[in-house]
């Protein structure tokens, strides 16, 4: 099972390690051509305007759209959900995103970096609670009928799945406790 990080800014790493850990192979994605080798798509953290702009520079953005949409797994993690959203919500516009999943975020809605958190929250199907690390996260303000709400923090959803799609205002690969990578590499495995 090979599983993508897409490589243009964040975590990278980070996300690679996790994936080992939940027992799939991380290939890091910077060309179209190396996400057409891959089963699944982790969409990493970092600053979802830029990673909008790399994304359409680099020609990766309407080839992950497309895939997503046809039933690829996609997980997008904090400025990946962003990139992922219907919509954001306020002043700040993302121009280049997916708008696959149907969620409306709002960008830095947990505050500035000096802000950032950790929490524990109960997952879905987790035996334990998982420790989520929020930096600069964004937050849910509406879901679509479609979509589950995996974990909240504070009432708040920061774990989401569409089908094929998740997406987390939190960083989950910035912890030993790979879980939730698992949670995704078993959605691709039984794609």
């Amino acid at each position: 099972m090979k599983i993508g990080v897409l490589a243009l800014q964040g975590d990278v790493r980070e996300h690679l390690a996790a994936l080992e850990a939940a027992e799939a192979t991380g290939v890091a994605v910077k060309q179209p051509h190396e996400l057409a080798a891959v089963d699944g798509l982790i969409v990493p953290g970092g600053e979802s305007t830029t990673i909008g702009k790399l994304l359409h520079r680099f020609g990766l953005l309407e080839p992950i759209s497309q895939r997503a949409r046809r039933g690829m797994p996609l997980f997008g993690t904090c400025a990946g959900m962003i990139l992922m959203a219907a919509d954001v919500a306020g002043s700040q516009a993302a121009p280049f995103r997916f708008g696959v999943m149907d969620i409306v975020v709002r960008r830095n809605a947990y505050g500035r970096q000096t802000e950032s958190f950790e929490a524990d929250v109960e997952v879905k199907s987790f035996d334990e609670p998982f420790r989520a690390v929020f930096i600069r996260a964004p937050v849910v303000e509406r879901t679509g009928e479609k979509v589950e709400v995996l974990a909240t923090c504070e009432g708040e959803p920061v774990l989401v799945r569409e089908e094929n799609l998740y997406a987390s205002s939190f960083h989950p690969e910035m912890t030993a406790d790979a879980r939730i990578h698992k949670l995704f590499v078993q959605t691709a495995r039984d794609g």
